[in-house]
């Protein structure tokens, strides 16, 4: 027992390393947008779902829905703080028309945050029950997000090119996907299990992929739009 405890907290703290790889893996970009005041062609809605989904997970790590996951509280604490510091970057160099998005999306995400927490404090009375309830939902929210590279993938695939779908963040994806599934499977928790097993399948997958179609890539190319594909990829 002390020994599986031992592991599952080696393991959440490899988790959260990678973890905080891939929250700050945007960064490159959003130093681009304030050195050119603008955020062009960019879109900021990776980052406002992301900041919901980790806002979910805080939710979930709390010892009063699931004791004993606070490695789930502070990784997923630090990627709501880097999501907003994203969204704030966005917010400031956006036009108006974006701008009034990003209000409407956060009022839309803070009530629907607001339900859930009144729901879970005052319909469910202990943590088994709290623990199901909310981790359905981030298992909906998570599986939404490990899915969405599928787009890039048929594109790589009807292209024969992995120019727009990076490496590092394939096998990061991977990573953190095992080392999470690890986690959970130490001290079973289906609820982190299960959307972590299907994001290393869908990093194995990419890295497949990547594998399959590093030959047939044609690499030259602007960087700019490499690096506009990466953004969208970056927080999924």
């Amino acid at each position: 027992m002390v020994y599986t405890d031992t592991a599952r907290t080696v393991i959440g703290i490899i988790g959260n390393v990678i973890s905080f790889g891939l929250f700050t893996s945007p960064i490159p970009t959003f130093v681009a947008i304030v050195k050119r005041k603008s955020v062009e062609d960019f879109k900021p809605d990776p980052y406002l779902a992301t900041v919901l989904n980790c806002a979910m997970w805080v939710l979930y790590g709390m010892p009063f829905v699931h004791p004993d996951s606070i490695l789930v509280v502070t990784i997923n604490g630090i990627g709501f703080f880097i999501e907003i510091s994203y969204i704030s970057i966005f917010f400031i160099y956006s036009p108006w028309v974006k701008r009034r998005k990003i209000l409407l999306v956060l009022l839309i995400e803070t009530i629907f945050f607001s339900i859930i927490l009144l729901i879970t404090l005052f319909v469910f009375h202990n943590t088994t029950s709290r623990s199901y309830f909310i981790g359905v939902i981030c298992i909906i929210f998570n599986i939404a997000m490990y899915t969405s590279p599928l787009t890039v993938m048929r594109m790589v695939i009807k292209t024969k090119s992995v120019k727009y779908m990076p490496f590092t963040l394939s096998l990061a994806n991977f990573c953190n996907g095992v080392v999470w599934a690890i986690y959970a499977l130490l001290k079973f928790d289906p609820n982190v299990l299960i959307p972590n097993s299907l994001g290393a399948l869908s990093g194995l997958i990419q890295l497949i992929l990547y594998a399959t179609y590093y030959r047939t890539t044609n690499w030259d190319d602007d960087n700019r739009s490499s690096t506009r594909q990466e953004v969208q990829m970056s927080d999924v």
